[in-house]
């Protein structure tokens, strides 16, 4: 039997023997037919809206209307009869909209899911704004083993060509896979990335995501799940001149920690500096991140903005995380009381 590109994709990303592969999107009748035939299991489809669930409106506006079940019946002739798909619709939101309230609410849902022994894995589908922040959540708090497979689209359901069906069968694959490595991750083009990492690289793009980290990244362990809702973590932006305003009055609104989106290897300006070491001193976690796409956050420059000058007063570097990715590790950091340092390490 001809094994199908996408089955290799998903299961070489599950093995850990890629971090990301982009596989052609295109997919015959032959290669579903044979998707169909080696899919069993339970897997649980948790559904948010997003564009995959979203139709224009009478103006050309796009919003969520699609349900979860339709988006299910949208592939079930691609997944055969051995895979039992479940399907609990979570929220109908553009993911621009989601508050951390949103994102417990789904945290929930898959530790309802894992619960049961049957389940090989779970799928969320989500809106591509804000995809990376709930799959590195769901990695931080992740109940075990399995797989949590988050998947959307750029094209909407009523696109003539609609990404969403290719997407949601790839992910749906990964999920049932028993053989997938430990963690979340976003499935998605043709490609499969691990959470850790992945961010939207490209605004409209059918392969929009990308993921800055190293070959072989370390993988702390995972959080007792706590809510997120109440912990407040802001991210100010760095540029030539910024003013320590930006840091004071986030600080001042009750932030428990901060999220620099610093310049170049993690650097900012004498009044950001400056405000920064104020916040550290009324006990406010400050983490180091940079505006760069790629590339690791180091403490490599001296001066009262460098980074080497701004850890050694207790600023901690987010490593190759980015801002969006950085500010749900810290806000879970504070939520558990974990140690910031250990969930970037």
């Amino acid at each position: 039997m001809r094994i199908p590109l996408r089955s290799v994709a998903a299961l070489a990303a599950a093995l850990g023997l890629l971090t990301a592969c982009t596989i052609s999107s295109d997919s015959s009748t032959a290669d579903q037919a044979d998707q169909a035939q080696n899919l069993a299991g339970r897997v649980v489809v948790l559904t948010t809206g997003g564009t995959i669930a979203s139709t224009a409106d009478e103006t050309g506006a796009l919003v969520p209307t699609v349900s979860g079940t339709q988006l299910i019946d949208s592939v079930r002739d691609r997944l055969g009869p051995d895979l039992d798909v479940q399907v609990r619709e979570i929220a109908q939101l553009d993911s621009s909209a989601m508050t951390f309230r949103d994102t417990d609410a789904i945290l929930r849902s898959i530790h309802e899911a894992l619960r049961d022994p049957e389940v090989s894995g779970v799928v969320v589908t989500h809106g591509t704004d804000s995809m990376e922040e709930t799959a590195i959540a769901a990695d931080a708090f992740r109940p075990d083993a399995r797989p949590i497979v988050l998947t959307g689209a750029m094209k909407p359901a009523d696109d003539p060509h609609p990404d969403g069906p290719d997407n949601l069968t790839q992910a749906i694959q990964l999920a049932a896979n028993k053989e997938s490595e430990p963690g979340a991750y976003i499935a998605f083009g043709g490609a499969t990335y691990p959470a850790r990492g992945a961010y939207k690289s490209h605004t409209t793009d059918v392969d929009g995501f990308a993921r800055n980290a190293p070959e072989s990244p370390s993988h702390p362990a995972p959080l007792a799940l706590a809510p997120l809702e109440s912990t407040r973590v802001e991210i100010v932006a760095a540029y030539p001149g910024a003013p320590r305003a930006l840091i004071d009055s986030a600080v001042e609104r009750g932030a428990q920690g901060l999220v620099i989106q610093g310049m170049g290897a993690g650097n900012v300006g004498g009044e950001l500096a400056a405000a920064m070491t104020d916040a550290l001193a009324q006990g406010v976690a400050v983490v180091m991140s940079t505006r760069v796409p790629e590339g690791s956050v180091e403490a490599a420059y001296g001066g009262a903005g460098g980074g080497a000058t701004l850890q050694s007063q207790g600023v901690i570097s987010s490593g190759y995380l980015r801002p969006a990715q950085a500010r749900v590790l810290l806000a879970a950091a504070l939520a558990t009381g974990t140690d910031p340092a250990v969930l970037f390490s």
